[in-house]
């Protein structure tokens, strides 16, 4: 009878064994994981791209290159014209896609991965260069790089005052100061010239108004490059 009882409980613990416990290692839907964010490798970040085909007067083949990101099936790239602020969109199963440009324009480039298995994206930086053109021996600074206040922002003043914020960047390093264009009409006037900085600090605004600011970038060739005009509210 001893025996009996423990043969029946031996056979009831495998039983056990075999029906619960290791649900976790049969799991039928593992957590997908999210792409990565591509590296981006050439046009180089504020560069002149000469190494374009097809070329003729007004236009060239550029092709853009970047690493492989991880969990990424499908990449999004764009492009934009900074002169005309025109923004255009390319798919590519692989990390290499050839676009026809302008010449002599300027452009913005990222690279967007995704995937077919998640929801989520990742991006790249940002990064910019000149398509070459004929006859250009130097190039503008690039259209300055709005940070803050963003277009459309609603801002809250700190003592009736704000920053403002932009980047600025050229070919040849070659940049000698910011026109700061800034008013409460559009297009703004002229509101500071020949600033150095890329910060403008202290800026004295009132409550509930708009106001549209603009940056013109020089280089001490005498070539100049306009942002666009933004503006923001103040709360």
């Amino acid at each position: 009878m001893r025996t009996y009882k423990y043969l029946t409980i031996i056979v009831f613990g495998f039983l056990i064994l075999g029906c619960g416990g290791g649900g976790d290692d049969d799991d039928p839907t593992p957590t997908k994981k999210p792409p990565e964010a591509a590296i981006l490798i050439e046009p180089a970040q504020n560069s002149e791209c000469n190494q374009g085909a097809n070329i003729t007067a007004t236009k060239s083949d550029i092709t853009f290159e970047w690493r492989t990101a991880a969990n990424t099936d499908l990449y999004e790239l764009n492009v934009k014209n900074l002169k005309t602020g025109v923004s255009k969109s390319y798919t590519s199963n692989t990390n290499i896609k050839v676009v026809n440009l302008d010449r002599g324009t300027p452009y913005s480039w990222k690279v967007i991965s995704k995937s077919n298995s998640v929801s989520q994206t990742a991006s790249s930086s940002i990064w910019k260069f000149y398509n070459a053109g004929d006859g250009i021996k130097s190039y503008p600074p690039f259209p300055a790089e709005i940070i803050a206040p963003t277009m459309g922002a609603f801002v809250t003043a700190s003592n009736g005052e704000v920053d403002l914020e932009w980047i600025g960047s050229a070919i040849e390093n070659n940049i000698v100061g910011y026109d700061i264009y800034f008013s409460t009409v559009n297009p703004p006037s002229l509101y500071k010239t020949n600033h150095i900085n890329s910060q403008l600090t202290d800026v004295v605004v009132s409550s509930n108004t708009i106001y549209y600011w603009e940056i013109v970038t020089k280089d001490d060739n005498g070539n100049s490059s306009d942002s666009g005009i933004y503006n923001f509210k103040i709360n």
